[in-house]
């Protein structure tokens, strides 16, 4: 019951506390301290939202399109990756290698070249998200499977087991939390990815919304579109620590 009445009292806290920025920012803005053309008010980024939401809603689908597109393959190939680098060790020497230095590469980098390869439709976007998941899922994996303890392998050894057994009963369930917490990550970074491929080319989503409406000096319109996107990402993590919960009961006080 006190664990309870504590989550309570941190959601009201954070609440509270997002509220007062938002009440100073818009004194701020009433007062004339910050200039409209440099900071609109939350109250105009509220009617441009409202008034775009619309607009905003068609482009939202194709941006939410793109991003679960490139989780479901990036997770996919994450998780194959992690298990052939587990089974076999000559590929984990070759690739891991490899997957390090990739991460050196920007994406602001790529995502151009990719356009320029693969057209201005959905998959260059879908293959930049595709580029930002993998990474975490099979670098938390790997992880996961070679911190398993090494005492219950010997034990399933003595008993017979193979190595398809021990990863199934072993390896397997004690990577769950190393799995979500790496899916965490990528869809934290998962829509910023799908809206940066945007900006560079594309006919529809929140990217080239945002391009578009910077272009006519639309900041309360450019505003509205950035609070969106950190809405997409919150939820998307919230789904993540949802599922995380489902497939882990027994750690439902740990995960928040």
């Amino acid at each position: 019951m006190k664990k309870k009445y504590q989550s309570i009292i941190d959601i009201l806290f954070h609440v509270l506390l997002f509220a007062g920025f938002i009440l100073l920012w818009q004194m701020l803005c009433m007062l004339k301290i910050l200039p409209e053309y440099m900071l609109p008010s939350p109250l105009k980024v509220l009617q441009a939202f409202i008034n775009d939401f619309t607009l905003l809603a068609s482009h939202a689908k194709v941006t939410i399109y793109e991003t679960f597109a490139g989780l479901i393959i990036g997770t996919a190939l994450g998780f194959i990756l992690a298990v052939s680098m587990d089974c076999f060790g000559w590929v984990y020497k070759c690739l891991y290698p490899l997957l390090i230095v990739s991460q050196t590469i920007p994406t602001v980098a790529l995502a151009p070249l990719l356009v320029l390869w693969l057209g201005y439709g959905v998959t260059p976007k879908i293959t930049l998200i595709v580029l930002i998941v993998f990474f975490p899922i099979a670098a938390c994996l790997i992880d996961g499977f070679k911190s398993a303890d090494k005492d219950e392998i010997r034990l399933l050894e003595t008993m017979g087991a193979g190595k398809f057994q021990i990863f199934y009963h072993i390896k397997l369930p004690g990577s769950i939390g190393n799995f979500f917490s790496g899916l965490r990550i990528s869809v934290a970074y998962a829509v910023v990815g799908a809206v940066i491929s945007e900006w560079l080319g594309g006919y529809k989503g929140l990217g080239v919304y945002m391009t578009r409406v910077k272009k006519s000096y639309s900041y309360d319109k450019m505003f509205a579109v950035i609070f969106l996107i950190s809405l997409l990402s919150l939820l998307l993590i919230k789904l993540v620590d949802l599922a995380n919960k489902a497939a882990m009961p027994w750690r439902k006080e740990e995960i928040k």
